[in-house]
Formats: structure tokens, sequence, C-alpha cells
């Protein structure tokens, strides 16, 4: 089929694109504060989360069980965190999804005491599936404006 690969043999499993579209939605959501998903059946085994950039330095690549220490730590360094999705688009096994966060800094982060400060920050969020579960994501987002919002960099 000139190198065109269905979503079964890409590893979407018999998923529709909207089934992946709300996975991805409710993966991102789990950073809001008032989200009670634990997202069980969301991630396969395996996962990993790519950081581009990490909010410490650098990128980094995080299993399944430090992806869910960090989203841990921020909720407990940032309240009243909201989740909006602006929009999403899926192609075979992917789902991108750019979103924006808004959170209130109310505890110790990165070293620093909480500012009450709130902002503001956007990012893309890419899913890659396999066999029906969030295999690997890539998350590029924007560091700086988020710093910048809590007075961190001029």
């Amino acid at each position: 089929m000139g190198g065109m690969m269905s979503v079964e043999e890409s590893g979407g499993a018999d998923m529709s694109v909207d089934e992946r579209k709300v996975m991805s939605r409710r993966a991102l959501e789990m950073w809001g504060s008032d989200c009670a998903d634990p997202g069980d059946d969301l991630f396969g085994e395996g996962y990993v989360n790519h950081q581009e950039p990490d909010a410490a330095g650098g990128i980094s690549d995080k299993s399944l069980e430090e992806w869910r220490e960090l989203v841990g730590g921020f909720r407990e360094s940032f309240s009243e965190a909201t989740v909006q999705i602006l929009r999403q688009v899926a192609e075979g096994d992917l789902v991108a999804t750019h979103w924006e966060i808004s959170a209130t800094q109310s505890g110790e982060f990165l070293g620093r005491g909480a500012t009450g400060k709130r902002t503001t920050w956007t990012g893309v969020q890419i899913d890659r599936f396999e066999g029906g579960k969030i295999a690997e994501s890539w998350v590029p987002w924007d560091k700086y404006r988020f710093l910048e919002g809590l007075g961190f960099v001029d």
C-alpha cells in the first residue's frame, strides 16, 4: 500500500482516533488540581515520557513511575491547577495535543518557597499508542513563560 500502515499495523489496536484523543486528554488532565483519575488504564508497560525541557534543567526521559512522581510533586507545589485542551490532531498511532496549564505556586518548587503567584504556560504533548495504551510521550513546553510567571526569571 505504498508504505502506508493501517492503525492495526501501527500498534493502535482497534481503537478509533476519538478514543486515542480521549486517552491523551485524560493523561494531560492528571495535572489538574481537581483530577481524581488515577489513569491506571492509560499507559502501557515500559511507558517513557520525554520532557523537553525538564523543569529541573536539561531534558529527561522518565519512566511511568518517575512521571507519576513528577505529576505528584507538581500537585504538591501548585494549587488551583487547570488544564485546557486547545486543539488535538491525530494520525496513525500518534495524537498531538496543544494544551495550556494555569496554576498557583502554593508550595516549595525547585528549592524556592511558595510565591503565591499564578502562572500560565503552554505546550504540546505527542503520544504514541501501542496495544491500545500510551507507550511514549514527547512534551515540549514553554519553560520560560512558566518560570517568568513565577518571578523566577526577568
